[in-house]
């Protein structure tokens, strides 16, 4: 997949920003799609400042979006089905400053799919602009990990790989922990 969205870049270069944010637009609204070829192909086309830039925004407005979208279609139908995942379900009757440290804390966490969180928090009582803060902010250590790791497997750097696992070890330690 990262090939293809490569090749797309390079065949359409002058429009290659506006492409991946439109396919991190799109994965969003799927919800289920991961996204870090999209990051993989950013980090290796644009570089890694400018592809982490990419990325971050592409997400972000991708989140914004597909709450929307959520928020308006499907509320009322899915908070029972979502009952039986007890950290969603927190975040489905979260508001204020616990629905901001939930989202936050659930972006951070590399095994729990993004579009589970922005659709609990979409059908819930959470509001927007907490939801884009507090999403936006969760994400960007979840990028810069992820396209770090992208930069050093590309340099077949050993030490990155191992520094990237307990950064990775650590901080899920700390969201067990608090949680």
């Amino acid at each position: 997949m990262k090939e293809s969205v490569l090749e797309l870049f390079q065949q359409h270069p002058e429009l290659s920003t506006l492409i991946s944010v439109t396919i991190s637009i799109v994965i969003a609204v799927l919800g289920l799609v991961p996204s870090f070829f999209v990051t993989a192909a950013n980090i290796l086309f644009f570089g890694f400042r400018n592809g982490l830039i990419i990325s971050i925004a592409g997400e972000a407005i991708g989140a914004v979006i597909a709450f929307l979208l959520y928020r308006k279609g499907f509320r009322k139908t899915i908070i029972q089905k979502l009952s039986r995942f007890p950290q969603i379900q927190k975040l489905i009757e979260a508001q204020g400053q616990r629905a901001f440290w939930l989202i936050l804390s659930l972006r951070l966490i590399p095994f729990v799919p993004s579009g589970l969180v922005t659709f609990a928090a979409a059908i819930g009582k959470v509001s927007a602009v907490t939801f884009v803060i507090a999403s936006t902010l969760g994400k960007i250590p979840a990028l810069f990990m992820e396209a770090y790791s992208v930069y050093e497997i590309g340099r077949f750097s050993w030490q990155g790989k191992i520094i990237l696992l307990l950064i990775a070890v650590g901080l899920l330690f700390f969201l067990l922990r608090k949680s």
